[in-house]
């Protein structure tokens, strides 16, 4: 892959479409022309890592509210991946959590460690007023 391939996705602010999202991560790891690592691992991750980001955005981001969406960004070339997941969110801070070694949390959070020990490099930003969580998966 020479470009970088976009897929852009709307999802109702629902937990009935976690399956499906999860599904075109793991497809996507078996597209990706030049990996050359464990495909089926790495679709493991990439379902893993694409739902809990959507939970996460569903629940905590849009506090379950049925009318808002969650907008997914997803890109690949053949260096990387990035998954970005954008909600109405007031976020938080990634780095405070990364800097207490993504320690396990009585109430939750446990979605959170899981992308930090999967992903290569993760961040929370805000862009125009919206919440975004980039998750980066370097391919070699």
């Amino acid at each position: 892959m020479s470009k970088r391939v976009e897929l852009n996705i709307k999802v109702p602010n629902q937990t009935s479409y976690l399956s499906m999202v999860g599904q075109i991560g793991e497809s996507l790891a078996f597209s990706l022309k030049n990996y050359r690592g464990n495909r089926r691992e790495l679709a493991y991750h990439l379902n893993l890592c694409l739902t809990e980001a959507l939970t996460n955005a569903i629940f905590h981001g849009n506090a379950s509210d049925p009318e808002k969406y969650v907008f997914i960004n997803i890109s690949a070339s053949d260096d990387d991946l990035i998954i970005r997941v954008y909600d109405q969110g007031r976020g938080f801070d990634i780095d405070a959590r990364q800097k207490i070694n993504a320690q396990p949390c009585d109430e939750g959070g446990r979605g959170v460690n899981i992308i930090l020990k999967l992903m290569d490099e993760v961040r929370c930003v805000k862009e125009k007023g919206v919440n975004v969580l980039e998750m980066i998966k370097f391919l070699h």
